[in-house]
C-alpha cells in the first residue's frame, strides 16, 4: 500500500446550502463533511490549492486518506464527490471515516497489464475493450490493494476476463460476487474486429457456388466435348 495521502482540513461553523454556495463562490474552499465510524459527523472546508493537488494521485479515489482535524488525524476514504457539472469544479466532498476492525466497501481501480502480447490480439485480429476501469471490493483497512490487475495475456479473440477471474489478495472480495453468479460481468473481453481474417474466410465459404466445384466444371466441359467430337 502506498503511504497515506494527508489532507488539512478546517471545521465548518457556517453550514447549509446558502453557505456552501458562499463558499464555493469565494474560489478558495471547498466544503466537506466526514462521518463514520460510531462518531459524530464533522462539517469541514478543504483548500482548494491542497486538494487539486492530492486529486492528480490515484490513490486519492480508492485508499485511505489521513483527514487532519484540528490537529488530530481521522482516518478516511473518499465516499461522495459532487462536480459542477459546467466547470469540473469540486462542489462537495463526502468521506467516510474507517476503522481497523470494520470491513470497508471502497472500489479499487484496475490496470490493465500485457494488452500488447495479448493473444486475441496478435495471432487472432481481435481489439481489447474494457467494460469496468474500477471494482468495488469489501475488505479490512489493512487488506486493500491499491488496485487490482487484469492481464489480458492469454485471452483469445471472442473471450472475456471475468469479475470472477480477477486475481485477490488474501481477506480481499468482490461485492458483487456476493449477490450470485449473475452478477459475474465481464471486466474485458477480445472483440473479432468486423472484416478479419475469419470473417473474410466465412465470405469466401459464402460466395463459393453450391453443389458444382472447378473440378466438376471442368469435367463437364470434358464430358460435353466428347459429345461434339
Amino acid at each position: 500500500m502506498s503511504d497515506n495521502i494527508t489532507l488539512t482540513a478546517e471545521l465548518r461553523q457556517d453550514v447549509g446550502k446558502g453557505a456552501s454556495r458562499r463558499l464555493r463562490r469565494q474560489g478558495e474552499k471547498v466544503p466537506a463533511i466526514i462521518y463514520g465510524a460510531n462518531l459524530a459527523p464533522q462539517n469541514l472546508t478543504l483548500s482548494v490549492n491542497e486538494l487539486t493537488k492530492v486529486m492528480q494521485q490515484e490513490a486519492f479515489y480508492s485508499q485511505i486518506l489521513d483527514v487532519m482535524v484540528e490537529g488530530k488525524a481521522q482516518a478516511a476514504v473518499v465516499r461522495d464527490l459532487q462536480r459542477n457539472p459546467a466547470s469540473g469544479r469540486v462542489n462537495h466532498i463526502d468521506f467516510q471515516r474507517i476503522r481497523a476492525d470494520q470491513e470497508m466497501h471502497v472500489s479499487v481501480p484496475l490496470h490493465f497489464i500485457n494488452e500488447e502480447s495479448c493473444v486475441g490480439v496478435k495471432m487472432g485480429g481481435g481489439s481489447i475493450a474494457h467494460n469496468l476501469t474500477e471494482v468495488e471490493i469489501s475488505c479490512l483497512p489493512a487488506n486493500l490493494p491499491e488496485f487490482i490487475e487484469v492481464d489480458m495475456e492469454e485471452i483469445d479473440a471472442g473471450s472475456s476476463v471475468h469479475l470472477s477471474d480477477l486475481p485477490l489478495p488474501d481477506g480481499v472480495t468482490i461485492v458483487a460476487l456476493t449477490y450470485g453468479e449473475d452478477r459475474d460481468i465481464p471486466v474485458a473481453s477480445v472483440a473479432v474486429r468486423r472484416g478479419g481474417i475469419e470473417e473474410e474466410e466465412e465470405e469466401a465459404a459464402t460466395d463459393a457456388p453450391e453443389g458444382d466445384t472447378a473440378e466438376d466444371e471442368a469435367s463437364a466441359d470434358d464430358a460435353s466435348e466428347g459429345d461434339d467430337s
